[in-house]
């Protein structure tokens, strides 16, 4: 099931939200940190997310099975007038125990459809290069529009290249 997290539903499952994203992190996705990532460090991203979505600049979605966590997505909102038609859809990721169950792409069919419903008739979303995301992106109908080299570096360190995608609602 996806449900649209509140930002109380947020704080009261920030502990299984901070296990996701350090699962994600130390199976190696590329979503902006780098391993091992802490409990603390965790912890305080997911309230910046939080303070965003208070903002309402930022959307949570959440993949559940029961209470269960088992994967989420955001949505980045563009607040400024000559961008507020625009999303971006970012940290998509699954716990490695609930992997290729199609969780990945049911997120983003449901970032689709929140983004149509608040009036949003742009996605936009970046992925490593070369990556299972992009063949998904792809597969969803997003469209590349460019390849940047050497744009962030993966697990072990290296550099690497990152896709950019859009798709019109």
């Amino acid at each position: 099931m996806i449900l649209s997290f509140t930002p109380d539903e947020a704080e009261r499952d920030i502990q299984q939200l901070a296990d996701l994203l350090m699962d994600a992190v130390a199976s190696g996705a590329s979503i902006g940190f780098m391993p091992p990532l802490t409990e603390s460090e965790a912890l305080n991203y997911w309230r910046s997310v939080i303070a965003a979505m208070r903002d309402r600049s930022r959307v949570l979605l959440v993949a559940a099975d029961g209470v269960l966590i088992q994967g989420s997505v955001q949505i980045g909102l563009e607040m400024r007038a000559n961008g507020n038609h625009r999303a971006e859809a970012m940290k998509l990721f699954v716990h490695r125990r609930a992997r290729r169950q199609g969780l990945a792409r049911a997120l983003m069919a449901a970032v689709e459809s929140t983004a149509r419903q608040i009036g949003r008739t742009l996605v936009l979303m970046d992925t490593r290069t070369g990556g299972g995301a992009e063949k998904m992106c792809e597969a969803l109908g997003y469209v590349r529009f460019g390849e940047v080299p050497d744009y962030a570096r993966n697990a072990d360190g290296l550099l690497h290249a990152t896709s950019f995608f859009y798709k019109q609602l």
